[in-house]
C-alpha cells in the first residue's frame, strides 16, 4: 500500500469510523496550518460521505506563540464570543467536530504558567455548554493526529527531520491499523473486542479497585451505579462515533470523595505546550492533597488549582501494558498516542456517560450523586509491567483485574 492510499485510508477513518458524518451534517474541524493538505483530504472525504458544510478552523503554531508571549494580561480573562457561538450553532444543528492534532509537545515552553492557567480558565467558564455536549455525546466528535515537524523531531530525536517525519507517519498508521488490509472492518472487530472487556467489568460490580506498583498504592472507590465504556459512542440519536483514533481503553467513573493513596506517573504529561513529569500525587477523600513533580510543578501546581473540581479524579481507564502501541516501545509525547498504552486517570471532569442516566442530569445533579465536575480535564498516564490492580466486592472480597500490568482475566 502507497503512503497516499494510507494518508486516503486514514481520512476516510477519521470520517466514516471517527464522526461517522451523516447527511446534512455540519461538520467543524479545528487544526493547524501545518496540517493543510491532509486536512483538504479529509474535507472532501467529509463531503462525499454527504455533509453539508465543513468549516475548518486553521491555527499557526508560531502565531499563537506570539499571543501568549505578547498579549496583555488581560487577554488570557477573556475568550471570543465569535469561538462559542460557532460551537453552540454546531451543536444546535446536530453538527459535529474533527481535531486533527499536529502540535509541538513544547510550543509553550517558558510561558508563565498563570498565562497558560488563565486562557484555560476563561475557556473552560466561556465552553460550558460545548464541553458539556461532549462529555455527554450528545454530538459525535473526534480527535485524530499526524506529524509535524516539531512533534517527530521530540518523538525521534537521533534522526533527520525527515526520516523522522516519515517514522511518526509508520508510528500512527499502524496505531490506527492502517496498512494491513481493511482499516474499517479492523476497527469495528477492535471496537467489539473493547466491548467485550467493559461488558466483563460491568459483570463484576466491583466497588473499588487497588492499584499497587512502585510508588503507587492508591485505592478508587466506584459509584454504585457506574458503567464500564470502551471507546465507541453513540449519539442520543444513536449515530456511532470514536472519540479517539487510537483507543486501547475501557474506562468508567471514580467516586468523587472515595480516592485514597499515592499514585506516581509513568510517562510524561504534556499540558498546554508544557510537560510535567515525575509527579507524585497523594489522595485523601478524593482530593489531592500533595503534589511533587520533578519537572513543571509550577504548572500542575496551577492544574490542581483551576477550580474546585481540578484536585478530585474524573475518570479511571485501564490499558493493559501489552497494547500496540505500548508494544511500540515510542513515547509519543502526545496524550492521545500515550493513554492508550498505560493505565490512567483523569484529574477533573468526569463523564456522564459512564453512570446510569447521568447523561440527562445537571451539573449540580452530577455532584449530589458524587460525581466530579471540573473545567479540566487532563489524563496522566500510571500503568507499567509491574502494575497489578485488584477489583474489590462490596462483601470486601478480592479478585486480580491486572497482574504484572496485563488483565488478569
Amino acid at each position: 500500500m502507497s503512503f497516499q492510499e494510507k494518508l486516503e485510508q486514514y481520512a476516510e477513518l477519521a470520517v466514516q469510523v471517527g464522526l461517522n458524518v451523516q447527511k446534512g451534517q455540519i461538520i467543524m474541524i479545528n487544526t493547524t496550518v501545518d496540517t493543510l493538505e491532509f486536512t483538504r483530504l479529509v474535507v472532501k472525504k467529509a463531503y462525499e460521505a454527504g455533509a453539508k458544510r465543513v468549516h475548518v478552523n486553521y491555527t499557526d503554531p508560531v502565531q499563537t506563540r506570539m499571543h501568549f508571549e505578547m498579549a496583555p494580561d488581560e487577554a488570557f480573562h477573556e475568550y471570543p464570543a465569535w469561538s462559542v457561538a460557532q460551537r453552540d450553532e454546531i451543536i444546535d444543528t446536530g453538527g459535529s467536530f474533527l481535531w486533527i492534532d499536529a502540535e509541538d509537545p513544547d510550543l509553550l515552553t517558558g510561558i508563565p504558567a498563570k498565562r497558560l492557567s488563565d486562557s484555560q480558565k476563561s475557556a473552560g467558564r466561556a465552553l460550558e455548554r460545548y464541553r458539556q455536549a461532549v462529555g455527554t455525546d450528545k454530538i459525535a466528535w473526534s480527535i485524530i493526529a499526524i506529524p509535524s515537524k516539531e512533534w517527530a523531531g521530540k518523538v525521534f530525536p537521533d534522526l533527520e527531520a525527515a526520516e523522522g517525519i516519515d517514522a511518526l507517519w509508520n508510528a500512527i498508521f499502524k496505531t490506527v491499523r492502517i496498512g494491513e488490509g481493511d482499516a474499517i472492518a479492523q476497527w469495528k472487530q477492535h471496537i467489539d473486542l473493547l466491548e467485550a472487556r467493559a461488558g466483563q467489568l460491568n459483570s463484576k460490580r466491583f466497588s473499588k479497585l487497588h492499584y499497587t506498583a512502585p510508588d503507587t498504592d492508591l485505592t478508587i472507590e466506584l459509584p454504585d451505579k457506574h458503567i464500564w465504556m470502551s471507546g465507541a459512542s453513540k449519539t442520543p440519536q444513536n449515530n456511532a462515533f470514536i472519540a479517539n483514533m487510537p483507543t486501547e481503553e475501557v474506562y468508567t467513573v471514580p467516586l468523587k470523595y472515595g480516592v485514597n493513596g499515592t499514585v506516581r506517573n509513568t510517562k510524561p504529561l504534556v499540558y498546554q505546550g508544557n510537560i510535567i513529569d515525575g509527579f507524585t500525587l497523594e489522595f485523601e477523600e478524593g482530593k489531592i492533597v500533595n503534589a511533587k513533580a520533578e519537572t513543571g510543578q509550577e504548572l500542575l501546581d496551577e492544574m490542581l488549582q483551576a477550580d474546585k473540581g481540578s484536585a478530585y479524579l474524573g475518570e479511571v481507564a485501564l490499558v493493559p501494558h501489552h497494547s500496540p502501541i505500548s508494544d511500540s516501545n515510542i513515547l509519543f509525547f502526545n496524550t492521545l498516542f500515550d493513554e492508550n498504552a498505560s493505565n490512567h486517570l483523569a484529574i477533573g471532569d468526569s463523564y456522564p456517560t459512564c453512570y446510569e442516566g447521568g447523561r440527562d442530569l445537571e451539573r449540580k445533579q452530577l455532584e449530589s450523586i458524587g460525581l466530579n465536575t471540573s473545567i479540566v480535564h487532563e489524563d496522566f498516564m500510571i500503568g507499567s509491567a509491574e502494575m497489578n490492580i485488584d477489583g474489590i466486592h462490596k462483601d470486601g472480597t478480592r479478585e486480580p483485574v491486572f497482574r504484572n500490568g496485563n488483565w488478569a482475566f
